[in-house]
């Protein structure tokens, strides 16, 4: 158990040494991807300026619960809850060891392929929040209208924090066992595309999917992707409250728990008919 707890230690701190070598320009590219925002403040004052103007009178105009500073406030959260999520290369680069054979070097180490992955995703992560927290945190300061109410109470933000590590876990778990469609399939990154596609409209990034009508959106959820973006910011926002917030936080973590065994499965399988030649 120790030399197994040593293993995975330095396979970690290795990961976060690797990634501070490139990470040093990082704050600024960060600052930068805040840039979008802008466009979303001016696109919603737009919207809700056009609302207003058809019912004069009306008060503060919202649109599906929201009102205007909830839509930029959103979006920022958003951004948040993606930086969770996303894994980038991910699914890509599984599919890639298995086409090119690189990834018999896990089956004949003893270093299992996804909690190594698992490790070095986390080491990203903590590079990335610290390199980027300053930019994160200017943002934010100079949003700050945008969140009216302040900061929620004690409780909320302890959800949020659990939503946001189960959008992490979610996030990983879900893309590897994608990935392990290469081990019966060549080529994927025509389905990687479309997953990504999916991934963007159904998780809320795009919108809040309280915005769907109807039957669309109680099929967008039924799946996963509302859990890796839209979730987290509700919580933060309060549109999800009471015991409803507390079933939502429980099927987070089903599907959590979901697609670890999903990824533990379908990599056992693909290993079975997994062929390898060469030196």
């Amino acid at each position: 158990m120790f030399a197994r707890t040593s293993t995975w230690w330095t396979i970690l701190r290795i990961s976060v040494e690797e990634r501070l070598v490139y990470r040093g320009d990082f704050a600024l590219s960060t600052l930068m991807r805040f840039l979008p925002i802008v466009t979303q403040i001016f696109l919603w004052w737009a919207v809700f300026s056009a609302a207003q103007s058809v019912e004069p009178g009306n008060g503060a105009t919202r649109i599906v619960g929201y009102a205007y500073h909830d839509f930029v406030a959103y979006y920022l959260l958003t951004m948040i809850s993606r930086a969770f999520s996303s894994m980038p290369g991910l699914a890509s680069g599984i599919c890639r060891d298995i086409r090119e054979g690189t990834v018999k070097k896990y089956l004949v180490q003893p270093i299992d392929m996804l909690s190594f992955l698992l490790l070095y995703r986390i080491a990203h992560k903590v590079i990335y929040y610290a390199v980027a927290a300053a930019p994160f945190a200017l943002v934010f300061y100079l949003c700050r209208d945008f969140f009216p109410a302040g900061w929620p109470e004690p409780q909320i933000l302890l959800a949020y924090a659990a939503a946001l590590l189960m959008a992490f876990l979610l996030g990983f778990f879900l893309e590897a066992t994608i990935g392990m469609i290469g081990f019966w399939f060549l080529e994927v990154s025509s389905l990687l595309f479309i997953y990504m596609l999916f991934s963007f409209f159904c998780s809320g990034h795009m919108f809040p999917i309280d915005m769907l009508p109807g039957v669309w959106g109680e099929l967008v959820r039924l799946i996963p992707l509302q859990y890796l973006a839209y979730f987290p910011a509700a919580v933060f926002l309060g549109k999800v409250q009471g015991p409803e917030l507390i079933a939502g936080l429980w099927i987070q973590f089903g599907w959590v728990v979901f697609f670890i065994a999903a990824s533990r499965v379908a990599f056992a399988l693909g290993v079975r008919r997994y062929s390898g030649f060469g030196g």
